[in-house]
């Protein structure tokens, strides 16, 4: 059972109780927000998120009849500066859970060109073809506050311009990628952070408990949005969050 509180006027925890169930609940946000979106506008435009979670939350959500499959796009939140067949591609990682098992026609699927030498003309070609306002971008958060490929103490979680940006200097390899920058996530419809794991516990408490340095803790770009995180990632968290 889910226990929903607020940390922000705006800011929802959702607490779970393990890994499998982050997935089972962000398959099921993000199949209501695409039905709802396409009766109001014919389409959705969903930027998908890499990890192991994310993967499983894509195996399930493939299993849904209730998508409106037909009528979405899909974008990419980050990519590795790798070819696209890469084991540590996320566009390969989501072809394998998603879009394969939904014969998800190419037209909709707007991938990041990881595997271009020049970066930032790939990052310039990927902003490009982003919608004005995503409707949905799921996000991961690491043990050290990233969220997408922005890393505390690099350029890139305090770009105000750009909506794409190369990624160079990565602490975790590769360490050359493409990310959307905090203008396209904060101008998304809808964001959802997941987290799961002990390891993050006290990272997700101090992210939600602030003060604000989205130099320092990145993931804090997404404040504001949904949190769906599961007991152990919830374990430094105020008891009243989550009991």
């Amino acid at each position: 059972m889910e226990v929903a509180r607020m940390t922000a006027p705006a800011t929802r925890i959702i607490v779970v109780d393990d890994p499998t169930a982050v997935a089972e609940e962000t398959a099921a946000r993000i199949a209501e927000a695409a039905r709802s979106r396409v009766r109001a506008s014919g389409r959705f435009t969903l930027a998908l998120a890499g990890g192991t979670t994310p993967k499983k939350a894509y195996e399930l959500l493939a299993e849904r009849p209730d998508v409106p499959w037909g009528a979405i796009d899909f974008y990419f939140g980050d990519e590795r500066a790798v070819s696209h067949d890469d084991p540590e591609s996320n566009y390969r990682m989501a072809r394998e859970s998603l879009f394969d098992r939904q014969s998800i026609e190419e037209g909709r699927i707007f991938r990041m060109r990881g595997e271009m030498p020049d970066l930032d003309a790939a990052a310039r070609d990927y902003e490009a073809v982003l919608p004005d306002a995503l409707d949905f971008v799921l996000l991961g958060m690491g043990e050290d506050g990233h969220t997408a490929s922005l890393f505390p103490g690099l350029p890139a979680a305090l770009e105000t311009e750009r909506r794409v940006v190369a990624v160079t200097g990565a602490p975790k390899p590769p360490p050359r990628r493409l990310t959307l920058a905090p203008k396209a996530l904060r101008t998304a419809r809808e964001v959802v952070v997941i987290v799961t794991g002990g390891a993050k516990a006290a990272v997700l408490a101090k992210v939600l408990a602030g003060p604000l340095d989205v130099g320092a803790l990145p993931v804090q770009i997404a404040l504001g949005v949904t949190f769906i995180v599961d007991q152990a990632a919830a374990a430094a968290l105020p008891a009243e969050k989550r009991s």
